[in-house]
């Protein structure tokens, strides 16, 4: 069943924001309901405004873990030009798939998977051949709501992938600030020592971390046992 989208707030102006990411506001991202049924399109825009995600407003998600072929997981700092989350440290790649015939697949993930394919070139400059589809472990879904800065917020049902691939980067800078991989401790010490240090951690990325990620990680290299296509994990 369809949902009338134009009934959530959309006009607001983003002048004062940077250019390409005004610009990137108006892709049209997945509405779903709370099954993860695809009803409607929506902009990023319309989808992040806590206006709209206060009255219900979700949408679909992804975030790629990328290990390399020491088991240790890409990081990055969000660009400072980001409208959400700006500068926080986050797993490899966090976005939406588009409402668009290849992205909405939903069998296989095929869908989420090209988007994670788009989006790491995109953000990271890595190249498609070295992410084939069929290299992403889909392991489980989250649905979670987090404000951001009062007046933009995320709520989405967020697909969690596992990539291993040893890949070359080539920073989008207005999309990353920094990278640098992390092996397990490190990882457990930047989460330990975030508050003291001042280090900006996005929501999910926390969530994830707190609920899931080391279990994951210890198995890397098995993750047959991990996944759980099946549950929609409710993290409210």
């Amino acid at each position: 069943m369809a949902v009338d989208t134009t009934s959530f707030d959309s006009g607001l102006d983003l002048s004062n924001y940077d250019d390409e990411q005004a610009r990137l506001m108006e892709e049209m991202c997945i509405v779903i309901d709370e099954h993860d049924k695809a009803i409607s399109a929506a902009s990023k825009k319309t989808c992040h405004l806590m206006t709209n995600i206060d009255q219900g407003l979700l949408h679909r998600a992804f975030s790629v873990f990328l290990f390399n072929s020491k088991n240790e997981l890409l990081l990055q700092q969000r660009a400072t030009e980001k409208i959400t989350f700006p500068d926080h440290y986050t797993n490899t790649c966090c976005s939406h798939p588009l409402a668009t015939a290849l992205e909405l697949e939903e069998a296989g993930q095929m869908g989420v998977r090209r988007a994670a394919q788009r989006k790491l070139e995109h953000e990271l400059g890595i190249p498609a051949d070295q992410v084939p589809l069929d290299s992403f472990q889909y392991l489980t879904r989250i649905h979670y709501v987090a404000p951001s800065d009062g007046l933009w917020g995320e709520h989405e049902i967020d697909y969690i992938l596992f990539v291993k691939a040893d890949v070359d980067l080539n920073i989008n800078e207005n999309e990353v600030r920094s990278v640098k991989y992390v092996s397990l401790d490190e990882m457990k010490e930047i989460i330990a020592t975030a508050e003291e240090t001042g280090t900006k951690l996005t929501p999910w990325f926390k969530l994830i971390d707190e609920n899931f990620l080391y279990k994951w990680w210890a198995k890397l290299d098995n993750l047959k046992d991990m996944k759980d296509h099946k549950t929609i994990h409710r993290l409210l």
